[in-house]
């Protein structure tokens, strides 16, 4: 008991700093898209010097006003009276441009800056009340749209994303903790997974506050669910071989030390397994991956800790007691040949070789859907799963201004070649209009270049506009090689083109590094490869099921560049971790009982506790449905059914039958040697 106190006691003096520390760590937020590009990009290039030519870096709101059949003279007038009280609106980074009518006369808008630096993030929504408030004119619809606007719906998407998202998060946990055990060792599992997320976002945000790592939105979201979902697998792993050795031993002491030395290897093996593949994604040119990899990384070595030492900890502070009132009983009474796990095991060892062709077949045919995935990117309008202010007022600017206007491109190029650069843009396919920098006056020169703005006739976040935009690279190449072409479409083009890179790199770099780490852990390499296999095939699968829920039943556009990086990071990294807690169990008792019958002693020994982890899983990775956000849907779903499918297919019927058809084969080149002899190994096969 003394180690326990000295740990809790630690516990006491850890938890208020850190706490203290984790609650900061919104402040340090980055959520600029640009800001995770890599410096080699144009956009990235072509952004420093925009600050230059732009000064204060602002974020322009557009303010549109329509009425259908034509502005009245007295409208105008209400406009321009809104137009000053805007200027006035505090936050503002500036006066409000004049009021400018469309041709058609049907709408009028105003430009209004927004501060763009990242400490107004969470700033915005509160401005963009007061600027909606103060460009209120009676009869006229008001819609606050262009980048200000839509930056600032997705900052009120983000807004509270810690409270909102934890509680949903925990919320899911406290109910399946109490249908799973249906007593109060829920308490130690939830403080533990308390202090493990406390922990990694303190760390997190030191490291942020000091430039070490960047942290958007989307890692600070993930780190939640991650760090809550996994730390309760780890815990479910500890408490249910626990549980299993108070059955064989009196001292809860002895239990408790007996099922660490059981579970702590394969919590650790997974942990680092996890954390590896998360790190892979340091080889990421996208800034917003390659912090998430550390992020995430963090995360899981804080929960592998929490679980290790505070939870067994937590756990002697009533021992047995926990599990009131199903106390289990020192009465060396341990069946798991019993209930569904028992006769799962039995049906994999009676039809083993039916059950793995059936489940592979099956899997390999819901993957050829993944075909159907279409992963090219959302615009604006389809970012969101709610109806927004700044999707109905790009409807409306759309309708009345060409397309793009809001969120011009810039082309930055020499001085010297300033008007054939000028006819070079304007002349473009898919460019409204361009102008250089700033219109109608002598042009703006830093470091002896200038700079032109050019209005697309696309929407700025379409398809056409980044087709536009490569097709004016292609244009300005003829006035010089040096002609840089940026803003908002090219930032968008750029990501989508890292990504597809990113994907192509850091996939096989998971899979060398998990088949590493399960080479070593299970000291062979056939049972790696075969892990290793399922495991992509359910990734594949899930994909193939992706495409057709999302398309026709959740009705969303497409998916976000990264989703197959990130889905395949989450699914892999944790789905490997259900096969290691069984793969773990099968050697030990593999080695008392043969390949064969550890096999099934093994499923029905594990079955249970993983399934249970795997539903923990699911679920709190469906919380990030939560935010009204399709990337965060889609990634939710994505991991959640992936991880359902991994625990109850690839864990409980693909992976033992393959096992049980190779026997000791698995474990090529080593030769494992069962300590019974074959009467116990026939003994122990099930009929």
């Amino acid at each position: 008991m003394l180690p326990a106190l000295v740990v809790l006691l630690g516990l006491c003096v850890v938890f208020p700093f850190a706490s203290s520390l984790s609650s900061k760590l919104g402040g340090v937020t980055e959520n600029d898209q640009a800001a995770f590009l890599p410096d080699s990009a144009e956009s990235t290039r072509s952004l420093a010097l925009e600050t230059e030519f732009a000064g204060v870096q602002d974020i322009p709101a557009l303010i549109v006003w329509e009425r259908e059949g034509g502005l009245t003279p007295q409208d105008l007038q209400e406009v321009g009276a809104a137009a000053t009280r805007l200027s006035a609106v505090e936050g503002v980074a500036g006066p409000a441009s004049p009021p400018l009518p469309s041709e058609d006369g049907e709408a009028v808008q105003v430009v209004v800056p927004l501060p763009g630096d990242n400490t107004a993030f969470e700033r915005l929504p509160k401005i963009i009340e007061e600027v909606t408030e103060a460009a209120s004119v009676e009869g006229l619809p008001t819609y606050v749209t262009g980048p200000g606007g839509q930056f600032a719906d997705f900052a009120a998407a983000f807004e509270g994303i810690d409270g909102q998202l934890l509680f949903t998060t925990v919320g899911v946990i406290l109910v399946i903790l109490l249908l799973i055990y249906r007593s109060p060792v829920f308490i130690p599992v939830l403080v533990s997974a308390g202090l493990a997320l406390t922990m990694a976002q303190a760390v997190v945000y030191l490291l942020a506050k000091d430039d070490v790592l960047t942290v958007d939105g989307q890692s600070q979201g993930i780190l939640s669910v991650l760090v809550l979902g996994a730390s309760t697998d780890y815990a479910l792993l500890l408490i249910s071989r626990f549980k299993e050795e108070l059955h064989r031993e009196d001292s809860w002491t002895t239990a408790m030390r007996t099922a660490l030395r059981g579970s702590t290897p394969a919590v650790i093996a997974s942990g680092a397994t996890v954390i590896l593949g998360l790190l892979c994604l340091l080889l990421s040119d996208l800034n917003s991956n390659k912090s998430l990899g550390p992020v995430g990384a963090i995360g899981i070595a804080c929960s592998v800790l929490a679980m290790t030492v505070f939870l067994p900890a937590l756990l002697m502070v009533a021992g047995r007691y926990w599990f009131f009132p199903f106390v289990p009983r020192h009465d060396d009474v341990v069946s798991h040949d019993r209930g569904i796990w028992g006769a799962v095991a039995r049906l994999v060892g009676r039809r083993a070789r039916l059950v793995w062709v059936v489940t592979a077949l099956a899997l390999a045919g819901t993957a050829l859907f993944a075909t159907q995935l279409e992963a090219e990117g959302l615009q604006t309008s389809e970012q969101f799963t709610t109806e927004v202010d700044s999707v109905a007022g790009q409807e409306v600017l759309a309708r009345h201004y060409p397309a793009g206007t809001g969120t011009p491109v810039s082309v930055i190029g020499a001085e010297a070649d300033a008007d054939r650069l000028l006819a070079v843009v304007r002349q473009a396919e898919g460019v409204a209009d361009a102008q250089l920098v700033p219109a109608g006056e002598a042009p703006k020169v830093v470091e002896g270049k200038v700079q032109v703005q050019a209005i697309l006739a696309s929407s700025s976040d379409s398809p056409e506009a980044e087709e536009a935009v490569l097709r004016l690279r292609s244009s300005v190449d003829e006035v010089g090689s040096d002609v840089l072409v940026g803003g908002g479409t090219a930032v968008v083009y750029d990501i989508k083109q890292e990504s597809a890179r990113d994907t192509r790199v850091i996939i096989p770099a998971i899979l060398l590094v998990i088949f590493l780490v399960l080479m070593v852990l299970l000291r062979a390499v056939v049972a790696p490869l075969l892990l290793v296999a399922t495991v992509v095939l359910s990734f594949l699968a899930t994909l193939g099921v992706c495409a057709l829920v999302f398309e026709h039943v959740f009705g969303f556009a497409g998916a976000d560049p990264s989703f197959p990086l990130f889905a395949f990071v989450f699914l892999v990294a944790l789905g490997i971790d259900y096969n290691i807690f069984l793969m773990t169990r099968v050697r030990e008792e593999a080695h008392k009982h043969g390949t064969r019958a550890g096999t099934l002693k093994g499923l029905a020994v594990t079955g249970g506790v993983i399934t249970s982890a795997g539903i923990v899983l699911a679920a709190t990775f469906s919380a990030l449905g939560v935010l009204p956000l399709v990337p965060f849907a889609e990634l939710g779903f994505a991991v959640a059914f992936g991880v359902l499918l991994d625990t109850l297919i690839v864990r409980s019927l693909l992976v033992p039958a393959l096992v049980h058809e190779l026997d000791d084969r698995v474990w090529w080149p080593a030769r494992l040697r069962p300590s019974s002899t074959q009467a116990d190994l026939t003994a122990a096969s099930p009929p």
